[in-house]
């Protein structure tokens, strides 16, 4: 990125936690230019994104490490409103002639726009905010050696081998987002946050066979320093699925038919993500998202009405639990952590959808939620999930209250196999691992399994909660949307979860 004049308002790292603090009198003056020559323009509103994204990747696999990669994006989004349109420019130069131009080629855009906008974007009126947010952390990851990450990986790698699995890969992901925002209505915003994913696989074979098992890491991403990284026992959970693999080989292949179905935590998030967080978006219900990942079996007038499950799903949105991957201080448009406050589902009824800035109108409401981002300061911010999560029982429950009345049903732990249909409605759903459940025990291990179902149905079918106590956060990296395609992080938290009448399906080739 081409520095203004003679240096840049942007650090080249996220050590110091804030690096805009270094030349913030140089990037609200960036911003009063681009943003008085917007209105001077004729736009209504503009906004103005400033902002570096680092990433790292370490990828290791049997003996070696097989990759190290670091990089870091900077660079600007220019957005206005001009009669209605929205008109979008980024770019990674930063200095003031790049900004002038970035105002004229988003006006210019807007104006395109008008020929085939079928309905104004209206906004809500928006208060000026004038804020910092510094996500709490421990050890900064990037401030870490290389060497020290090679080495956790490669011991996770030999202790799943030293357990039972004759493969296995192991990863590190980081990344790190500073922003600063600024928009005509006078806010200005700075923000910085990290997060990290460890990963592993660990693979068994049967070599008389051919038959293989795998086992995936169930240690989610969280948005957190190497201090999490280091404490969460990669090492232990690596030995732990290398029997676990093991073990699978010899496991007894699922029976098809219709079980209670128990679901962990490491398994839910994935389901609630897709068929609830995918499903309550907006912009996909109004069709913008058709062509990329499908609309939504979901229409507006079902806000208040739709019976989505049983009583026992309230899913609630918020962008404030600590660790959480979707967790800022504001999003994308300025909207602070409290609009993102709300009840997707209540009691089993559809209470609100996810929006950002422009879309509330759309379906007669008066106000957005706090869903917006982008993945790079020079991508168009677009509706994305907050943290999106179950809540668990009020009343005590642990998991042995759970399954104790289910005669014939099957527990599952881990993310696996996914599909959705296009409008979120048919799914199925696989797992690392599936354990029978008889008489109200937790059983023997089982393999090839998956669950089937229709969302609805499916969440019309919970009968059960664990309380708060066995409450866990999982989520990713990358949930991907929109064309480009931009990648948001978030979390999604449950207790483990009781479903009756679930069809399961037996997934081996020869079954």
């Amino acid at each position: 990125m081409a520095a203004a004049a003679t240096h840049s308002p942007l650090d080249s790292s996220c050590r110091s936690r804030s690096a805009f603090a270094l030349d913030r009198a140089l990037l609200y003056d960036l911003a009063d230019l681009a943003l008085t020559a917007a209105r001077q323009s004729g736009a209504d509103y503009a906004d103005l994104r400033i902002g570096e994204t680092r990433r790292e990747y370490a990828f290791a696999k049997d003996d070696r490490l097989e990759s190290f990669d670091e990089r870091a994006s900077q660079g600007f989004g220019l957005r206005v409103l001009l009669d209605g349109c929205w008109g979008f420019y980024g770019a990674r130069r930063l200095d003031p002639l790049s900004l002038r131009n970035g105002v004229e080629r988003a006006l210019e855009n807007a104006r395109a726009v008008k020929r085939i906008q079928f309905q104004p974007i209206e906004l809500e009126r928006l208060p000026a905010r004038e804020a910092e947010w510094i996500m709490p952390m421990g050890v900064d990851p990037f401030d870490v050696p290389p060497g020290e990450k090679a080495d956790l990986l490669l011991s996770i790698i030999a202790s799943a081998r030293d357990h039972g699995a004759d493969f296995c890969s192991a990863s590190l992901s980081a990344a790190c987002e500073e922003r600063f925002f600024a928009n005509s209505l006078g806010s200005r915003i700075h923000q910085t946050r990290t997060r990290v994913a460890p990963n592993f696989q660990a693979t068994a074979i049967d070599r008389a066979s051919g038959r293989f098992a795998t086992r995936d890491c169930l240690t989610p991403a969280r948005g957190a320093g190497w201090d999490y990284v280091v404490g969460a026992g990669l090492i232990e959970e690596a030995a732990q699925a290398g029997e676990q693999a093991r073990a699978k080989l010899d496991a007894k292949t699922v029976t098809p038919g219709d079980y209670d179905v128990v679901i962990d935590p490491t398994n839910l998030w994935l389901t609630i993500h897709e068929t609830v967080g995918h499903s309550t978006e907006l912009d996909r219900v109004l069709g913008w998202e058709a062509n990329f990942a499908g609309t939504s079996f979901i229409k507006p007038h079902m806000l208040n009405e739709l019976r989505f499950g049983s009583k026992l799903m309230t899913i609630v949105a918020d962008r404030a639990q600590p660790g959480a991957l979707a967790t800022i201080g504001y999003d994308d448009d300025g909207a602070p952590a409290e609009a993102a406050e709300f009840c997707i589902v209540e009691e089993g009824v559809f209470k609100n959808f996810q929006m950002a800035l422009g879309q509330a109108h759309l379906i007669g409401l008066s106000h957005s939620n706090g869903c917006a981002y982008a993945d790079s300061p020079t991508t168009f911010p677009i509706q994305r999930m907050p943290n999106i999560s179950l809540k668990p029982n009020p009343q005590k429950c642990a998991f042995n209250d759970l399954i104790s009345d289910v005669e014939n049903g099957i527990y599952v732990v881990g993310a696996g196999s996914w599909s959705i249909d296009q409008q979120r409605d048919n799914f199925q759903f696989g797992g690392q691992l599936f354990y029978e459940i008889k008489n109200g025990k937790l059983g023997a291990l089982l393999r090839d399994g998956a669950y089937q179902g229709r969302t609805t149905q499916f969440w019309n079918s919970l009968s059960g909660l664990c309380d708060a106590s066995a409450y866990h956060l999982d989520g990713t990296f990358t949930c991907g949307k929109a064309e480009p395609v931009q990648l948001a992080p978030v979390s999604h938290g449950s207790p483990p979860a009781l479903f009756r009448n679930v069809r399961v399906l037996n997934t081996s080739d020869d079954a």
